[in-house]
């Protein structure tokens, strides 16, 4: 899916710098028309001009914020969803000691290897998905070793209270599992990221356009004005990135989980 996409494939940081060298050209070649086609334009030009500029710049406030808002909310989402895994696979965990031995010793290993695959998986890049589809057979491949264990141990032991509880918490792992990885496929769809630099480019031009009307323009303004709406815009694809910007979803969730099964293993 992500490899599939024009802008994932660059980093955000370029995607930014592009923006905004952009933005500056069409707000120069805005300014630079204006003063070599517009002669001596009349007031009534310029107050439509100004007010084309103000509708421009609200759409893009609207956009801007509803694009923040949607990659905020799916980087929280993929946060919550690793603390959820980490929680499920934490809970199956304690349940294994309902099992009776060999079954016990067994899935206590085939847990803590499940882990590691889970941690080495949240570390592989969205866009390389030949190694992220690998990861993910290894992940399912090891669930089917897990839920035969489970149904192994509830023939020998059919008690809801022992057995029945642990495939309980294992069915939980593998939702968790499942969600995890939706999460991990939601973004914003790239048609709305270019139609944010479009609205931005044009906006640059005609900043530029109404400052060439009026014969004067403020650099410093304009500057510092593109300056904050490509910073925004690129938080908005680094929170929209999972695994490849420079904002990432903490791991440490599950990386705890993992140095409390070593030490339950080791004791």
């Amino acid at each position: 899916m992500f490899d599939e996409d024009l802008l994932y494939g660059f980093s955000s940081v370029l995607i930014a710098v592009t923006l905004f060298v952009l933005i500056i050209l069409a707000n120069e070649a805005g300014y630079r028309f204006a003063q070599r086609f517009s002669e001596k334009p009349d007031e009534a030009v310029k107050s439509q001009t100004t007010s084309v500029q103000a509708g421009i710049l609200g759409l893009l406030a609207l956009l801007l914020g509803f694009s923040f808002t949607m990659s905020l909310q799916r980087y929280d989402g993929r946060s919550a969803s690793v603390i959820e895994e980490a929680n499920a696979i934490g809970t199956a965990y304690l349940r294994v000691g309902l099992l009776s031995e060999p079954f016990a010793t067994e899935v206590h290993s085939l847990i803590a290897n499940y882990v590691d695959l889970r941690i080495e998986g949240g570390g592989i890049d969205m866009a390389d998905s030949s190694v992220r589809e690998a990861a993910i057979e290894k992940t399912v491949e090891l669930q089917g070793q897990l839920w035969r264990r489970a149904i192994d141990a509830a023939d020998a032991d059919p008690r809801p209270i022992t057995s029945g509880y642990f495939i309980q918490s294992l069915n939980e792992v593998f939702d968790a599992f499942g969600r995890r990885q939706a999460a991990l496929e939601k973004h914003i769809p790239e048609i709305v990221l270019f139609l944010l630099f479009a609205i931005f480019v044009i906006s640059g031009y005609i900043s530029g356009y109404s400052a060439g009307l009026h014969r004067r323009r403020a650099w410093m303004a304009t500057m510092s004005m593109t300056a904050l709406i490509v910073l925004v815009i690129f938080i908005v694809i680094d929170l929209d990135r999972p695994r490849r910007g420079l904002i990432q979803v903490d791991q440490s969730s599950i990386a705890g989980l993992k140095r409390q099964i070593e030490k339950g293993i080791g004791s």
